[in-house]
């Protein structure tokens, strides 16, 4: 049997972690360098000229031509956080890297903070990671699964993949020779060929080379996969076997 490449591609150690974000400084610096690739530019009147007020608490940048200051957690996730940066950079790894999630109640043993600051940066770091999902449109080679999302039992309600109490998701990846570029996780109303033709609109980019499915290839609507690639514009679609 072949090797998942996605469940083997190279990752982030706990050690490797703590040796690029194991200080403030260095979580400061990899903020900085994240808000500002090319230098500093005032949000105001887009000079970079600047210089730093030393304070107590995080950077501030005061712009020379019009005074305006920024915080360096300004208009961020972290923004009137009173927590280290370190600590937000470990929550943003424990939850980045957690398989199959991680609850509030885990997140506070973890970071050794009350379960309510927990709670809310668990909340604040899913929603960014949402926002910046919808961001990416999947090109080249995708990989496509699906997924059911819940499935408590009701008296009279079906079992299964059929159940009424499920959700339905599609989750896709961009694929490379180096590994994962990005994924996209998004429910569906179900796996017929109109919900898959319009996620694929929405998700997937014209250039598209391939659609790589996780489905045998007898399953229902991969069998209507050539008026698929017409209407997506794919250059091909495959089942597993």
């Amino acid at each position: 049997m072949a090797m998942n490449r996605i469940q083997f591609q190279p990752g982030l150690s706990m050690p490797e972690f703590f040796k690029l974000f194991g200080t403030e400084a260095l979580c400061a610096a990899a903020l900085e360098s994240a808000r500002w690739p090319d230098g500093f530019r005032c949000p105001d009147c887009g000079g970079g000229v600047h210089c730093i007020l030393h304070s107590s608490g995080n950077k501030v940048f005061q712009c020379n031509a019009c005074r305006h200051q920024t915080s360096l957690i300004a208009g961020t996730v972290f923004q009137s956080t009173k927590l280290p940066l370190t600590i937000w950079f470990l929550a943003i790894y424990l939850v980045s890297q957690a398989r199959t999630g991680l609850s509030a109640l885990a997140l506070k043993r973890q970071l050794g903070v009350s379960y309510p600051t927990a709670w809310l940066m668990q909340h604040k770091l899913m929603q960014v990671m949402t926002e910046r999902e919808a961001l990416y449109t999947l090109s080249g080679k995708v990989q496509v699964d699906d997924a059911y999302l819940g499935g408590e039992a009701r008296v009279g309600g079906k079992v299964g993949r059929g159940s009424e109490n499920k959700v339905a998701f599609v989750a896709a990846v961009s694929l490379t020779d180096e590994g994962t570029i990005a994924g996209q996780t998004q429910p569906v109303p179900g796996f017929k060929l109109k919900a898959i033709a319009d996620w694929a609109s929405k998700c997937l980019a014209a250039a598209t080379s391939s659609i790589l499915m996780d489905w045998p290839a007898s399953a229902p609507w991969h069998r209507r996969a050539a008026p698929l690639n017409a209407q997506c514009g794919w250059a091909q679609t495959q089942g597993c076997t």
